[in-house]
């Protein structure tokens, strides 16, 4: 499995582990060469710091950095290590990454993308942040995004598009575009990431990287700037299904201050995919035809069924499931997502928080210029829509019959379960398109998200992993699952990584 029969050849390859060049390890790699000192933080983070300013002025996956920051903690988390320091108290110890700039940090300007935010600092730090830092990880800086997270493909940030670091002139995904983007070109081997309607799969899919939303209520939201509330939740973005594990267990857990978040316990994932040999026996994935219908690339279509024979063959059962009403997803989601957003953002008007214009002529004049000078057109766009399916004579129409849509929805996904353990199928109907393609057709560019939104509308855990090439770019293979059972799309990606190295295949440009 490690070259694409595709006619259009990828424009990258895999590369093998190399310590002496640190990109090439993932993270957990770098976590035990750090531990067998084979490599130390210090040098680790300046060469990330290399990368990012070498590339990244290109790339645009970066809204800031803190190199001096970053040196400080690392020659901290070296010390300590050389003290005797016991890394499995802090199983992130010396290692870097960036948050998507709609997570709130203390020291770093967190925009959201947005000129309503642009300068803004936040007093206190998002707990998935603080929780990191608490198991030694090392802000290198903050990733662009689409504006409030509305966007599949990184254009709609007000600092600049992010590009796909596989082909010059497509698009990243979104609205985790940054941190998409700087995985793959390897500036770091992690980023946190948030998923409304499918913000982390589908740049994953895209940039040819592995990325994991758990369970609605797993990462408190406390500290990450709100889009859609009910949909909302973070997650991460690493080269690996062991790196996602890795990270997101540090993330993850009850918090006080979201009332939203989950008692549920955190398992150790890390010990979960210990054994890379295990065999999928036993194990039953749900494989919707609905998935693979209208609008799906044939290309796409053969590397994901690809891909289902591996898992067979490692001793999954694949099962003909049903979703029958999965296809009003992107209806439904773009009915309700704007309406939570109209209601958010709604705090942002030139008085409380956020931009506020020169000189009003009175309070509507404020109101009016600070939100058109402070909001780029996407979210302008999706206030206006949710504004009006929750006014007076629509909101039966609209929002409540959406959500009564979403519980069908749920209802489907709940009569799978009983049949199968997780479901598979592409996290995208097609591969990165061209930069600008789309940008007047929003319809175009939503169904972008058609496979991904169902698991946001039922708040399941949903993972994508690199599969193979179509037309020269990444695809991505999605799998969701039962709720609170991360364990499993985790342990089954990884098997999958064990047998494949899609997640090792790096661009081009990336390589040196």
């Amino acid at each position: 499995m490690s070259a694409s029969t595709d006619p259009v050849q990828p424009d990258g390859r895999a590369v093998a582990a190399d310590v002496s060049a640190p990109h090439t390890l993932t993270l957990s790699e770098q976590a035990q060469a750090l531990a067998d000192g084979t490599l130390c933080s210090a040098e680790l983070v300046q060469h990330c710091l290399s990368r990012i300013e070498r590339m990244d002025p290109v790339l645009n996956s970066l809204l800031c950095t803190d190199a001096a920051g970053a040196l400080e903690q690392a020659g901290r988390a070296d010390a300590a290590r050389a003290s005797g320091q016991d890394d499995r108290s802090v199983p992130l110890a010396g290692l870097p990454l960036v948050h998507k700039d709609i997570f709130c940090t203390t020291g770093l300007p967190t925009t959201c993308g947005s000129r309503m935010l642009e300068g803004y600092r936040s007093p206190f730090a998002a707990t998935a942040v603080s929780r990191l830092a608490a198991a030694g990880a090392i802000t290198l800086g903050k990733a662009n995004m689409d504006e409030f997270a509305m966007g599949s493909s990184g254009e709609n940030s007000a600092f600049g598009a992010t590009g796909n670091p596989w082909r010059d002139g497509t698009v990243p995904g979104g609205s985790s575009s940054g941190s998409a983007a700087a995985v793959a070109a390897r500036l770091v081997p992690a980023a946190t990431a948030t998923d409304t309607g499918g913000s982390i799969r589908q740049p994953a899919a895209y940039c040819g990287i592995t990325g994991i939303k758990p369970t609605y209520g797993r990462v408190s939201r406390y500290g990450m700037v709100a889009f859609a509330s009910s949909f909302d939740q973070g997650g991460v973005v690493a080269t690996s299904a062991e790196d996602c594990a890795r990270v997101l267990g540090a993330m993850s857990g009850l918090d006080e201050n979201d009332a939203t978040s989950s008692e549920a316990a955190v398992p150790d994932w890390s010990a979960v995919l210990a054994d890379g040999d295990a065999r999928l026996d036993g194990l039953r994935v749900g494989v919707p035809e609905t998935f693979f219908g209208d609008g799906l690339d044939e290309g796409v279509a053969l590397r994901v069924r690809e891909a289902l024979a591996e898992l067979e063959s490692l001793g999954a059962t694949l099962v003909p499931i049903e979703l029958p009403n999965q296809r009003y997803g992107i209806s439904a989601y773009y009915v309700i997502a704007p309406a939570e957003a109209s209601s958010n953002l709604s705090r942002f008007d030139g008085v409380r928080f956020g931009r506020r214009c020169e000189a009003p002529v009175d309070l509507q004049d404020l109101y009016t210029r600070s939100r058109a000078e402070g909001f780029g057109a996407e979210v302008q766009r999706r206030i206006l829509i949710g504004t009006h399916v929750l006014s007076a004579g629509y909101y039966d129409a609209y929002y409540r019959r959406a959500q009564q849509v979403r519980r069908l929805i749920a209802d489907d996904f709940e009569r799978a379960f009983a049949q199968v353990d997780l479901i598979a199928g592409p996290t995208a109907p097609g591969v990165a398109f061209e930069r600008g393609s789309n940008v007047d057709d929003p319809v175009a560019m939503y169904l972008n998200d058609l496979y991904t939104v169902a698991a946001n509308l039922c708040g399941l855990p949903a993972l994508s992993a690199p599969c193979g090439f179509a037309h020269g770019l990444p695809v991505g293979l999605q799998l969701i699952g039962r709720a609170f059972d991360e364990g499993t799309l985790l342990h089954t990606a990884h098997r999958y990584q064990h047998e494949s190295d899609w997640h090792r295949w790096m661009p081009t440009g990336a390589i040196s």
